[in-house]
């Protein structure tokens, strides 16, 4: 523990170091750590060192990121729909609305929108519970059955298959116990969100102030740029993201209803709900109405066709609907999207898998606006080149060798 210490604390004099020499302000704030960074990497130290110190800012952030996230998750969410309820009350002001009336009614529409969404799926849900009975009777008998042929196929006894259920319930205690706590703090965000989303919308003058103050007047062209296109990404990206929603709602639900699912509507507006978390969410949503099918039908017909029909769904949406209705701007790698996806859900947990991907799209319009920072960029990009830069700079190379040496034969020749 003492090594990490001094280690951070070495990091902080070496930054603070580099900036008195080059004649910065040494403040804790994004500009300060990318332009250390990269003095950093300009000077002339051993590269194990440089990565070294690279990877513990990386381990430091992530750590901070986790230990924060009862504050940060809400923050975020917050800003998001800040963003998105920006040109609906800059529409209002110019209708020479008072700033805080035009900010109240934006929240208010916000807040009406999601209480249908969450009426409209409550309903459902009750209709869903009135046949609880019948589907547990259901599912019990499928249960006995299913441990009979354990018992006639494997030899695994009753009695062997209960302890080990038992002791998988037992293994699950603390997963249940993060499960509240995760439902308690969702409570307090639902509390805290529309006081954040109202302050960062009253005060997003004074925002844009420090943040163009913060990187100079000399550098606020690329300021300007970097908040245009996050705006503009953030924007893009849940417009998009709601409707898909809608139309993977639409379809699932009609595909549903033509095969005699039961609760067809719930399932399918469940299933498009879980379509948000990139690739996970997917899995969840095909899962959901195959057990349910299970249950209430005879046979594994309509199972296969549940899964035909989600799997030409989930064609539809990856290759028609995300490219064409999702954020074109949000252009991101599947390998990176999934990898932070999982990250993201490591960190924040379903929070962390649905706002990765429009945290990642702004690191990448970032990094693509920093001069040393630039192959980061593309490395998230979903841009890939037909050839690698090793090919480019040897036939770039060979090139050069092959006129210099046709200008030697020339001179020789004369």
């Amino acid at each position: 523990m003492k090594q990490i210490k001094f280690f951070v604390c070495f990091c902080l004099f070496y930054f603070t170091k580099i900036f008195y020499k080059n004649k910065c302000k040494p403040f804790i704030s994004l500009s300060f750590f990318i332009k250390a960074h990269l003095l950093f990497m300009q000077k002339k130290y051993p590269f194990f060192f440089r990565s070294t110190v690279t990877l513990f800012g990386i381990m430091l952030f992530v750590f901070m990121l986790f230990e924060l996230r009862s504050i940060l998750v809400p923050l975020a969410f917050a800003l998001m729909i800040a963003i998105l309820l920006n040109p609906f009350v800059n529409i209002l002001l110019k209708k020479k609305i008072n700033r805080i009336v035009a900010i109240s009614i934006s929240l208010l529409v916000a807040i009406l929108f999601v209480a249908g969404i969450l009426y409209f799926i409550s309903s459902q849900i009750v209709k869903f519970s009135e046949n609880m009975p019948l589907l547990e009777k259901k599912f019990s008998l499928l249960f006995h059955n299913l441990q009979l042929w354990l018992q006639n196929n494997y030899s695994l006894s009753i009695t062997k298959q209960s302890q080990m259920l038992s002791e998988a319930g037992d293994s699950l205690k603390p997963l249940i116990g993060q499960t509240l706590g995760t439902v308690l703090g969702t409570l307090s965000m639902v509390v805290l969100l529309p006081i954040y989303i109202f302050l960062m919308l009253f005060y997003k003058t004074l925002i844009l102030n420090f943040l163009y103050e913060v990187f100079a007047e000399k550098n606020s062209t690329q300021v300007s740029k970097v908040l245009e296109e996050t705006k503009n990404a953030i924007q893009s990206y849940m417009v998009g993201l709601l409707l898909e929603a809608i139309i993977v709602a639409i379809l699932n639900s009609a595909a549903l209803l033509i095969l005699g699912v039961q609760y067809a509507v719930l399932l399918g507006v469940i299933g498009a709900l879980l379509n948000v978390l990139p690739y996970i969410g997917g899995i969840i949503a095909i899962a959901l109405p195959v057990l349910i099918a299970t249950v209430t039908k005879d046979g594994y017909s309509t199972q296969l066709g549940i899964i035909i029909a989600y799997a030409i769904i989930q064609f539809i949406d990856n290759n028609i609907l995300v490219p064409r209705i999702v954020s074109s701007q949000v252009k991101i790698n599947a390998l990176v999207s999934l990898i932070i996806v999982l990250l993201g859900g490591a960190v924040w947990g379903v929070a962390g898998m649905f706002l990765s991907v429009p945290f990642i799209a702004v690191l990448k319009i970032i990094f693509t606006r920093v001069e040393g920072l630039k192959p980061w960029g593309k490395l998230l990009g979903s841009e890939v080149p037909v050839y690698h830069k090793g090919q480019l700079w040897r036939r770039r190379r060979s090139i050069k060798e092959s006129l210099s040496q046709k200008i030697v034969e020339k001179g020789e020749g004369v």
